[in-house]
């Protein structure tokens, strides 16, 4: 019986598909191809090509200072982590645990206060 229900759900939603292809006259050759338009790939100017290079020049810059600078306060955000991490374990009350933890975030915010920002994306013309 449970066979003959999904079969029979199968046929009507076959023939309800093929009732509605037919009410909008598409067939199934139509509604497989593809109807946008494809747009073809125009080479760059050179002017193009030489703001990309010059982007790409100053993008692998930035990367390499914020890379840089990362890697300098890497260690003072360790020994601070450290630091933090003995300060908590040492304390007993919530004020001296608030305490430690600001005092890491501060510790923190220091190091990371040499690294440049992260470059904004350009805007595509």
């Amino acid at each position: 019986m449970r066979n003959f229900m999904i079969n029979l759900k199968r046929t009507i939603a076959a023939a309800t598909a093929a009732g509605l292809f037919a009410l909008v006259g598409v067939s199934g050759a139509q509604a497989a191809e593809a109807t946008t338009p494809v747009a073809k790939r125009v080479a760059p100017t050179p002017e193009q090509k030489a703001a990309h290079e010059a982007a790409k020049a100053a993008h692998k810059a930035a990367h390499g200072a914020r890379k840089a600078a990362h890697e300098a306060a890497k260690p003072a955000i360790e020994s601070a982590r450290a630091t933090f991490k003995a300060a908590r374990d040492a304390a007993t009350t919530p004020e001296a645990k608030k305490a430690a933890h600001d005092a890491f975030k501060a510790a923190v915010a220091a190091a990371r206060a040499g690294m440049p920002a992260k470059r904004a994306k350009p805007v595509r013309p």
